[in-house]
Formats: C-alpha cells, structure tokens, sequence
C-alpha cells in the first residue's frame, strides 16, 4: 500500500474550511481532470459518490462512500469498487485558520483490470504519468480553492509526503 499525503493553510476558521472539504460535488468545479460528482445520500456516513476523472485518452469512474465523520476535525472515505484506496479530509486549527491535509492510501496493483487502457499501454507507465499529473492538479486545485475561499488569489504552498 502506498500512502500520499497532501495539506495546505487556508486563512479561515476550521468550520468554514470543513464544510468545504465535505461539499464534494463541487470539487469538479475545481479540477481540469473531474468531470463530474453525483451525490447519493445526504453527506454524512454512508453516503456515496461517483466521480468521472478524464485524463489523456482514459476515462474511469469510481464510486466513494463517506465511512465516518467527526465534525469538524475530519471525514473518512473509501471506494467501493476497483480500485483498493480510502482516505481522509482532516481540518486542524492554526493561529491564522486552518490546516486542511487530504489522505490517501492505496495499492496500485489493485487497479490492473480496473482500469480499461488502450493497447500496448501499460500501467506502470500510467501510474508513473498520472502521479506527476496529480501533484499538478493538487496545486491548481489547491490555489482556486483557497481564493474561493478566502475572496482572492494568492500563492499557496501545498506540502506532499509520500510513503
């Protein structure tokens, strides 16, 4: 399993920054590569999404369900389908608002078979593409964001671990 952990400051109280983060179909708003969010329940725990991503010549959905929350501090999540990954929002107070960390941990093997790739594409070629392509669009993502969020644009710094 491999674990990426990204997490950026915004300059808004903890409360705020939650109900962003736990506003998931409006992500795709944000992102060059989510085309679309479909809700299916109300929010909280047990709800489920479908996300269509759209990147170079594939196409994939997959579908999320919310495992847990604990407002405002964090939502917990997996997918139920395909690929092996779950995760977290986590949002912590600072002295200027608040840390928003996104965690995901998954296993790449998980996805040969889930994804439909072209012939003569391997994944491992894909994986090496789509994790440079995810940093990208973490930080593009990121910047709109937090302007939304804090009424103008301004240079964000995303911090991105991965283990």
């Amino acid at each position: 399993m491999n674990t990426v952990e990204v997490s950026t400051d915004v300059r808004v109280p903890v409360e705020e920054a939650y109900a962003f983060v736990a506003d998931f179909p409006r992500y795709a708003d944000y992102s060059e590569h989510l085309q679309s969010v479909t809700q299916h329940g109300s929010g909280g725990a047990g709800t489920e999404y479908e996300l269509t991503f759209a990147w170079w010549k594939l196409t994939h959905a997959v579908r999320s369900r919310v495992t847990g929350t604990a407002e405002p501090e964090q939502i917990d999540w997996k997918l139920v389908d395909g690929i092996d990954a779950h995760g977290r929002w986590e949002v912590a107070e600072t002295a200027d608002g608040a840390r928003v960390t996104f965690v995901v941990t998954y296993d790449t093997d998980s996805a040969r078979g889930a994804l439909d790739l072209p012939r003569l594409v391997s994944l491992d070629w894909v994986v090496d593409k789509v994790v440079n392509k995810v940093v990208e669009e973490g930080e593009r993502v990121v910047e709109r964001v937090v302007a939304d969020l804090e009424g103008e644009r301004r240079p964000v710094e995303l911090a991105v671990e991965a283990y």
